[in-house]
C-alpha cells in the first residue's frame, strides 16, 4: 500500500483549508476527493444561491475571495473560487477517489477506496462536512404521498412546479428562500414546527450582521461543545423575505397533521390536494466511512471534541456544524477550525 503523511477526505471547502492548514505544520497531505472537482457540495445547490455572508467575509486562509468586498457572492462564484483555491495549493489532490472505509491499522489507519485500492495513512481528517446527507424526517404519512417528494438538495430552479400546490417544510434559510422563490410561479405554503425566526442582514447603521459578529467575538465563540442537537438558525433578512411571508407569498403554516394520498390534513381541519412537497430539513454528516472505526455516536454524529475524536488518536475533522463555533461550516470560520486540527495532529504525529 502506498503510505500517506495525512489523509484529508473531502476536496470542498473544508478538505482544502486543512490541507492549507497542514501544510503550514510541516506536514504532506493528501487531498481524496470523490467527485472530478474540487469544489464540495457548491455544485448541488439550487441555482438561485447566495452567500449570506459578503465577500470579506467569505474566504479560506491564504486567499481573499476578489472582487467587491461587500457584494453577496452567487453560487458559481464560490465554486469558481475553490477551484482557484485548489490550484493554488501546493499539496497532493486527487479527485475520483472515494473512501468507502477506514479502519485502525496499528498507530495508523487503512483506507479502502470504492475501486478496490487501499491507502494507510498516519492519520486522516474526516473533511466531507456537515452536509452529504440530506436530512428526511419521518413526517406524519409522507411514505404515503403519491405527489413528488424532493429534498432541497434535489431541487434546483422553480420553473417546472409552475402553477403547482407546493408546501415547503422548514424554517430556516433554504426553506423560506426557496419557498419565496417558488411562490411566484405557484402556490407556496412553508410548514414548519414554529414561527420564523429572522436576523436583519443589516443591522445598526448598515453595517452587514457579520461585521458585529466579528467585532462581538460571537463568530469565534466555543459554543460547539454545548450544542446536543440540531437547531434551525434564525433567517438572514434583507427585508425581502419577511415582507414576502407578511403577504402571503409563501403563507406560513404550523405543520401539516397528515397526509393521505395527494390529500394533506391541516391543524384547522382543512384537507387540500398538493403536487409537491419540498423537505428543507437539513443535513446529516456524511462519514459512514468511519463506521469501522467506532467514531460515531447516535445518528452517524462524530464522537469529538473541537474537532478532535475522542475516540480514535489521529482521527479529526474539519466543516462539521458548530464544530466548535457558530461559523465552523462556513467559508468564513472553517480555516479557523482547520488550523487549529492542523496544530493537534502535528503535534500528535510528533509524539509517536
Amino acid at each position: 500500500m502506498e503510505h500517506l503523511d495525512v489523509a484529508v477526505i473531502g476536496g470542498g471547502q473544508s478538505g482544502l483549508a486543512a490541507a492549507h492548514a497542514l501544510r503550514k505544520q510541516g506536514l504532506k497531505p493528501v487531498v481524496l476527493e470523490a467527485s472530478g472537482r474540487t469544489a464540495g457540495s457548491w455544485p448541488h445547490y439550487y441555482d438561485s444561491l447566495t452567500l449570506f455572508s459578503p465577500a470579506r467575509y467569505s474566504s479560506l486562509p491564504g486567499l481573499p475571495f476578489g472582487g467587491d468586498p461587500e457584494r453577496y457572492p452567487h453560487r458559481d462564484e464560490v465554486i469558481a473560487y475553490l477551484l482557484r483555491y485548489a490550484n493554488q495549493l501546493d499539496v497532493d489532490i486527487r479527485t475520483g477517489r472515494c473512501v468507502s472505509e477506514v479502519r485502525a491499522d496499528g498507530d495508523g489507519f487503512a483506507l479502502g477506496l470504492e475501486d478496490g485500492s487501499r491507502l494507510a495513512a498516519r492519520a486522516v481528517v474526516a473533511a466531507t462536512g456537515g452536509f452529504g446527507q440530506p436530512n428526511r424526517p419521518a413526517l406524519s404519512g409522507l411514505g404515503s404521498f403519491t405527489g413528488t417528494v424532493l429534498h432541497v438538495a434535489d431541487y434546483r430552479a422553480p420553473e417546472p412546479f409552475a402553477g403547482q400546490r407546493i408546501v415547503v417544510v422548514g424554517g430556516g434559510n433554504s426553506a423560506v428562500q426557496v419557498a419565496t422563490e417558488l411562490a411566484a410561479h405557484a402556490r407556496v405554503s412553508l410548514a414548519s414546527r414554529a414561527p420564523v425566526k429572522w436576523f436583519t442582514q443589516r443591522p445598526l447603521g448598515g453595517k452587514d450582521l457579520h461585521f458585529w459578529l466579528k467585532v462581538t467575538g460571537l463568530d469565534i465563540a466555543p459554543l460547539g461543545r454545548f450544542q446536543r442537537a440540531p437547531v434551525t438558525m434564525a433567517v438572514i433578512d434583507d427585508g425581502r423575505y419577511k415582507a414576502a411571508l407578511a403577504a402571503g407569498a409563501p403563507d406560513r403554516r404550523p405543520m401539516f397533521t397528515g397526509i393521505e394520498g395527494s390529500k394533506m390534513a391541516w391543524g384547522d381541519g382543512t384537507v387540500e390536494d398538493v403536487d409537491a412537497i419540498v423537505l428543507a430539513t437539513g443535513y446529516r454528516p456524511d462519514l459512514g466511512y468511519l463506521a469501522p472505526l467506532d467514531a460515531l455516536g447516535g445518528q452517524g454524529r462524530p464522537l469529538h471534541r473541537d474537532g478532535a475524536s475522542l475516540t480514535r488518536p489521529g482521527l479529526a475533522y474539519v466543516g462539521l456544524e458548530w464544530q466548535r463555533s457558530l461559523s465552523s461550516a462556513s467559508l468564513r470560520g472553517v480555516g479557523r477550525d482547520a488550523e487549529r486540527i492542523a496544530r493537534h495532529l502535528a503535534a500528535h504525529l510528533a509524539r509517536r
